[in-house]
């Protein structure tokens, strides 16, 4: 079993345990700075830094104890941010007609980086529109994928609120 795998079966339930969704995990496994990235949510109220904190002395203490790892990590729990990481096809999902990009393990059709507008997704697959192609990529061939929302129209809404203008 993959580490990340096997991080993922060890932690989702603590997450899920602890009243957050788990949305996914990155490791890297670089000797020298090992790095266990764990992204929850709160959809209705948002992460903020004590909800970081929680999360991440209760994963410490299952890993200290579980030791999935050898040897030292650093273990980081952040919300998913406005680049939200996608790990699932139902992710990708949930952001119809919004934009991603994609990064692939291994070069398809030359290609291994791919931005567009997520316009279909099955249980295996989404479908990108790169270009003005339609492109189906299967997610388990997926290195990285980020939303990449519109940051000028994201600040500009905000801004109207802050001014009360809605």
């Amino acid at each position: 079993m993959a580490t990340t795998d096997r991080l993922e079966e060890l932690l989702r339930p603590v997450v899920e345990d602890l009243g957050y969704e788990y949305v996914g995990i990155e490791y890297a496994s670089n000797p020298k700075n090992r790095v266990v990235r764990l992204y929850i949510d709160q959809p209705e109220t948002g992460i903020g830094l004590e909800d970081c904190e929680t999360v991440s002395r209760e994963v410490s203490a299952l890993m200290d104890v579980e030791e999935p790892i050898s040897g030292q990590y650093t273990l980081e729990v952040s919300s998913p941010g406005v680049e939200r990481p996608l790990f699932t096809a139902e992710q990708f999902g949930r952001y119809l007609g919004e934009e991603a990009s994609v990064q692939l393990q291994l070069p398809m059709d030359g290609r291994r980086k791919f931005r567009g507008t997520i316009v279909g997704v099955t249980e295996e697959t989404v479908q990108l529109l790169v270009d003005g192609q339609e492109v189906e990529l299967a997610v388990s061939v997926m290195a990285k994928a980020r939303l990449k929302p519109d940051l000028d129209a994201l600040f500009a809404e905000k801004s109207d609120r802050v001014d009360g203008v809605e």
